[in-house]
């Protein structure tokens, strides 16, 4: 396996090209309370323990969503169900120009000053229980404190674009003797 010595750092470059090549589930982190509503598109996000129950998300340290996050105390990662792109886009910030509000017509539950859980989401409910900075970005944990199960397969991001997970087809194989 051909690698570089734990000693260097690895160019930002080479990082990047061998991140494409990871895929990922796509996830849009809400929060609302006294730092307002918020949420935004995050790719970084993964489960920590059932003991209790812990997920992280990370998210750019100098952006609106990180310090939304810190002040409210509370978010919500919703996991997109596979027909969610233009969720994911607007999340993401690609109409921010022409809708002041991402929220705006996209069905959410939730109790005001609550984080949103999007609608046909897999969501997970949250209370901050610690943050870590790590170079750019803050290292969000979670204390899970609600689930919604999603009613669809998630959407993924694969190298700079969106994909639907398909299950393999299992192929029947003949006795072997």
């Amino acid at each position: 396996m051909q690698g570089t010595p734990p000693s260097s750092a690895v160019a930002r470059s080479d990082f990047i090209t061998a991140m494409r090549r990871v895929a990922a589930s796509v996830t849009v982190v809400t929060t609302d309370g006294t730092a307002g509503r918020h949420g935004a598109t995050v790719s970084a996000f993964s489960s920590v323990s059932a003991d209790p129950p812990t997920v992280l998300v990370c998210l750019h340290a100098k952006s609106r969503i990180a310090a939304a996050v810190e002040a409210n105390g509370r978010f919500c990662v919703n996991v997109l169900p596979d027909h969610s792109d233009s969720i994911a886009d607007r999340f993401a910030g690609a109409h921010d120009r022409e809708i002041a509000d991402r929220f705006t017509g996209i069905p959410c539950q939730g109790d005001k000053g609550m984080p949103p859980q999007i609608d046909g989401a897999t969501s997970f409910a949250c209370t901050i229980d610690n943050v870590v900075q790590s170079g750019s970005h803050l290292v969000v944990f979670g204390r899970v404190e609600a689930v919604g199960h999603g009613d669809r397969e998630p959407l993924t991001y694969l190298d700079g674009a969106y994909h639907r997970v398909t299950p393999k087809t299992v192929q029947t194989m003949g006795a072997v003797n």
